[in-house]
């Protein structure tokens, strides 16, 4: 467990945080000569995440003490609201908080980039994910897979088709995976172990790397790809071993979104977890009009990490939580 300290100096060096700055002043820039509104959404709000493997921070306010309040894990829903106010492109910087583990890429607080395109398909905004990496990190190789192929070039499994016991048994290979995978009776969990603790770090570490199409049951608030409805038009971006961006093309169907919510709070029932109101703010949103659009999310501490070539994400933040 990382102890937390009564330090007062920062965790990171003046040039880190010179260095920070600068890639906000980069940041802002190609969002600007693209016509792109800059937007700021707040951090509280009465309604949190539903997904089974996010957890808010959870605070009160004492003039209305009747009511729980969530610090954000992201702005998505506030800025969806705005989309659908106002119809055009957005993007936010953004401090989010998740209740999550803290490491060498994690910290509980963090900046967040979250961007929306008006009329970008998921592949207009991948390219555009693409530019801003290179602007930041240079030019760099570009790997794309889908979620099916990359399976199957690491694993030499079918994601889409596989058993809980066909993953246990994939997985069994891999020692530092293989006795927690056997405890695991989730499908999708299984998936995500395999992705994150043995594709990931066999992923070309010089390269950009990107997976697409990934399970229905992974949709989270992507469309469904119309030519093949087992999977999602979502992807996920890798530099360096390290994930970085994750992006939809988004839903707009109301009822659709409505019943993901539903079956998120039942998988948090069945794990044990306690249900999550609804947001229901977003839902009225999406019937009255989710522009079609493409949005994403990436993480900037991570990104400042990759350029500075630090290796810890403690290094690039002011005061991490140990001191914060």
């Amino acid at each position: 467990m990382t102890q937390l300290t009564d330090q007062w100096q920062p965790s990171a060096s003046l040039a880190a945080l010179k260095q920070r700055a600068a890639l906000f002043r980069t940041i802002r820039a190609f969002f600007e000569t693209r016509d792109v509104l800059e937007v700021d959404t707040p951090l509280l709000s009465r309604y949190g995440v539903t997904d089974l493997h996010l957890e808010n921070l959870v605070t009160h306010i004492s003039r209305y003490p009747e009511h729980t309040f969530y610090l954000q894990t992201s702005p998505e829903y506030a800025m969806k609201r705005l989309l659908a106010a106002y119809q055009v492109s957005i993007y936010q910087l953004s401090k989010v908080f998740r209740d999550d583990e803290v490491g060498r890429h994690h910290n509980p607080e963090f900046t967040m980039l979250e961007w929306y395109r008006v009329g970008f398909q998921m592949s207009d905004l991948i390219a555009e994910v693409v530019t801003l990496l290179e602007t930041v990190l240079g030019e760099r190789p570009i790997h794309q897979f889908t979620y099916q192929q990359v399976f199957q070039h690491y694993l030499s499994i079918n994601p889409l088709t596989a058993s809980v016991a066909e993953l246990q048994t994939c997985l069994s290979h891999y020692s530092h995976v293989a006795d927690l995978a056997q405890r695991e009776q989730d499908r999708d969990t299984l998936l995500q172990l395999a992705l994150a603790l043995v594709i990931e770090p066999q992923l070309t570490p010089a390269a950009i790397t990107i997976i697409s199409h990934f399970p229905t049951s992974q949709a989270a608030l992507a469309q469904v790809d119309p030519e093949d409805p087992r999977v999602a038009l979502r992807f996920e971006v890798y530099v360096g071993g390290v994930e970085l961006a994750n992006g939809y093309q988004e839903l707009t169907d109301v009822e659709v979104q409505r019943e993901r919510f539903t079956q998120d709070n039942q998988l948090r029932a069945h794990f044990g977890k306690s249900q999550k109101p609804v947001d229901h703010r977003l839902l009225h949103a999406l019937a009255a009009g989710l522009p079609e659009c493409s949005g994403v999310a990436l993480g900037v501490d991570r990104l400042l990490l990759l350029q500075t070539k630090k290796s810890a994400i403690r290094q690039i933040l002011p005061f991490d939580v140990t001191c914060a």
